[in-house]
């Protein structure tokens, strides 16, 4: 099998499973958690805090980036499905002018920032390694599937495009207005997935550090506000239409 089809093959592999091939590497995490007090160690409580505060934002920042997306695309791009590749256009205006794959940037700001908590630096470098290697292959099949149905027109946006890293002089509106309900009605999950990622890092941190379960108020509700809000908006999507949002 050439490289290129042996690429495309992987790529869309690792698409249909890419919610949950990060997970392997919970094994490394409980590993790596064991250096995990070098932080407040060498610089104390409140430099610890303080460089967990931005790790968290940093994840917050990967959601905004989402936010921004989905907020002015149209329906059938920029989806969730894991079956296949799916676009019924191509998307080359607002953050997609800045940036090929917009989404996946803000998906690893999103991972970023979880594996800066873990507060490892040689973890985060594996990390980073692993959704670069893993995400390679994804972008390869998403490129591969694009040219075969858009043809032209996105070998011209590619071309003037950069892939990964945003090009800020590039900038053009997108086609539609922002939309707030279509962003409560498709990522209430990613704000409650980063709350629940961060939450199960602090738990898992108090089995390895402490030997027990252990978790403080601020992240007992932290976790629950989370949840709540979760829960209200997928009853909302579940059972009404208030955030359907015609052509989104």
């Amino acid at each position: 099998m050439a490289i290129r089809e042996e690429y495309e093959r992987s790529g869309g592999w690792l698409f249909r499973w890419r919610g949950f091939l990060p997970l392997l590497i919970i094994p490394i995490v409980f590993f790596a958690l064991q250096d995990s007090q070098q932080i407040e160690k060498h610089f104390g409580k409140y430099t610890e805090k303080l460089y967990e505060t931005c790790a968290i934002c940093i994840s917050f920042l990967g959601l905004l980036i989402r936010v921004i997306i989905i907020g002015s695309t149209p329906k059938g791009t920029s989806g969730r499905n894991t079956k296949r590749q799916k676009a019924e256009e191509l998307n080359t205006k607002g953050m997609y002018s800045l940036v090929r794959h917009p989404l996946y940037v803000g998906n690893f700001f999103i991972f970023l920032g979880v594996i800066l908590f873990i507060k490892v630096w040689w973890f985060v470098f594996i990390g980073v390694l692993l959704y670069w290697l893993y995400y390679e292959r994804i972008v390869f099949a998403e490129e591969a599937f694009l040219r075969e149905k858009f043809g032209d027109a996105f070998m011209k946006w590619a071309e003037t495009t950069p892939m990964a890293i945003p090009d800020f002089c590039k900038w053009e509106s997108a086609k539609l207005n922002f939309s707030p309900r279509n962003v409560l009605k498709r990522e209430f999950s990613a704000f409650f997935a980063i709350i629940a990622s961060f939450t199960a890092v602090r738990v898992l941190e108090s089995l390895v550090i402490d030997h027990r379960l252990h978790i403080s108020k601020p992240w007992i509700i932290f976790f629950l506000a989370g949840l709540a809000i979760y829960l209200v908006f997928y009853v909302i999507k579940k059972f009404t239409r208030i955030l359907k949002v015609e052509g989104r």
